[in-house]
């Protein structure tokens, strides 16, 4: 886990890497290109948006948990834009350091931590003072994956288009909230 930490950036950094993507990504056969877009207008409008909760607060730093967090992510995804920029601002504010690794540029690391053999994010890594390994979390918060569930229960009378629509609006809404209550409970 060392290895991927010092191979991880800040939150600002990733901000960056998503600008940059957008504006001048040096990848021309990026199958992702369409997605920066609206992922970066998601990041940015859930950065404007996030207020930290106090209660919330109060009881991560109750936890006294004295380690980080290594979230696997990239900026073109949809769960990453409602919940990374809320869970970076949320654990920094409680002193904790947080680092973003680049899910598709060494696919050793969340092949670690795949979701039902898919490589979904974004994942949380919680790293113990020792990066060991403490918990994970992701790729979305329990009523994120309610929603997924039941599309791919009934796609016939819950489609794609109306899951994606439930999953966006519940993200901007919820502001990260359920996904930071999730993570302290693992911390």
């Amino acid at each position: 886990m060392k290895n991927y930490w010092q191979n991880a950036i800040t939150f600002d950094e990733y901000l960056k890497v998503a600008e940059d993507r957008f504006h001048n990504n040096p990848n021309k056969e990026d199958e992702y290109q369409e997605y920066y877009e609206l992922g970066l207008q998601r990041t940015n409008r859930t950065v404007k948006t996030f207020k930290i909760d106090e209660e919330q607060m109060q009881r991560a730093k109750s936890k006294n948990f004295k380690g980080k967090l290594l979230i696997i992510s990239e900026p073109w995804c949809g769960d990453a834009s409602a919940t990374v920029p809320a869970a970076a601002k949320f654990f920094e504010a409680a002193g904790n350091e947080v680092r973003i690794f680049l899910r598709d540029s060494d696919p050793t690391l969340i092949d670690q931590f795949l979701t039902n053999g898919t490589q979904s994010i974004p994942k949380v890594i919680i790293l113990t003072e020792d990066d060991e390994v403490k918990a994970v979390w992701g790729p979305r918060p329990k009523y994120g994956n309610d929603l997924l569930k039941k599309f791919k229960e009934n796609p016939e009378t819950y489609p794609r288009e109306e899951f994606y629509n439930d999953l966006q609006v519940y993200y901007a809404k919820n502001r990260g909230h359920d996904a930071i209550e999730e993570i302290i409970e693992l911390l």
